[in-house]
């Protein structure tokens, strides 16, 4: 409007109004509904929009009305092809996100599943061998789970292992969302801490511990108390493959289970 001289044309200001109007009212749209891309809702605003545009292109300009109509029409014709595009762009990515999502999750419980853990581990120990780099990982596994199994039944196993997962999920997610937890077995799993020395994982490793270790699944009148028997290793310089990263912090659950359970084991 400064470039053409047009702060004193009541239409152009008209013109801008409408244009704002548009933008906040698909930005509202978009924050107020479930739906990714409300096609039809869309479609409606620009239609809307784009006839009170040309209606005061036409007052300022004296366009006659069968170009004005014609405008118009050609406006939907756009916008259908426009929009149309985008709601299946949009659909398209949300089905290549559930293919991901499926891939490379546990259906479960929702965690990291042993595909997306191998992937994710051999990157980062290759990662981590070129760079000299560290790298811990964390193996835990529920105690006597055959036994709740047998006691209770397989929905309430797999009401054990949501929980765990929600409750190791809840303290990750406080301390550092770049650490991953992934279901590897039936009642295994990994925690994967990139960019971590043993050390420093500990606050973290022993919070999980403490917090797993105080919960408790209720099944009709009884309380199942949850334990879990846990083994920590970090990277080292010996390891020549990833066998032997993974043997080693094997070989610290195994200590933990050996020894009673309940226990943290660190090599």
């Amino acid at each position: 409007m400064i470039f053409n001289s047009a702060l004193s044309s009541w239409e152009s200001w008209c013109l801008a109004i409408v244009l704002i109007a548009f933008y906040y009212s698909l930005n509202y749209v978009k924050n107020h509904t479930k739906n990714k891309f409300p096609f039809s809702v869309y479609l409606l605003i620009s239609l809307i929009s784009g006839f009170a545009y040309w209606f005061f292109i036409k007052v300022k300009f004296s366009i006659s009305n069968p170009i004005f109509f014609k405008q118009v029409i050609y406006l939907l014709i756009i916008e259908l092809f426009t929009f149309g595009y985008i709601a299946i762009l949009y659909t398209d990515l949300e089905s290549r996100a559930a293919l991901f999502q499926d891939a490379t999750h546990d259906k479960l419980t929702h965690a990291y599943n042993y595909d997306a853990f191998d992937i994710d581990f051999r990157s980062l120990f290759k990662d981590n061998v070129i760079s000299d780099g560290k790298f811990t990982m964390m193996m835990f596994d529920i105690d006597h789970f055959k036994s709740i199994n047998d006691t209770y039944g397989h929905l309430t196993g797999d009401r054990v292992l949501q929980t765990v997962v929600r409750v190791v999920q809840s303290v990750l997610a406080k301390n550092d969302k770049n650490i991953k937890l992934y279901r590897t077995g039936g009642e295994e799993f990994n925690i994967i801490f990139p960019h971590y020395h043993v050390k420093e994982t500990q606050a973290i490793v022993k919070e999980i511990f403490e917090a797993v270790n105080h919960t408790e699944v209720d099944v009709k009148e009884n309380k199942i108390h949850i334990t879990i028997s846990v083994g920590v290793s970090e990277i080292s310089k010996k390891d020549v493959s990833v066998n032997d990263f993974y043997s080693r912090v094997d070989k610290a659950l195994y200590h933990s289970k050996r020894n009673g359970r309940k226990e943290i084991t660190i090599i």
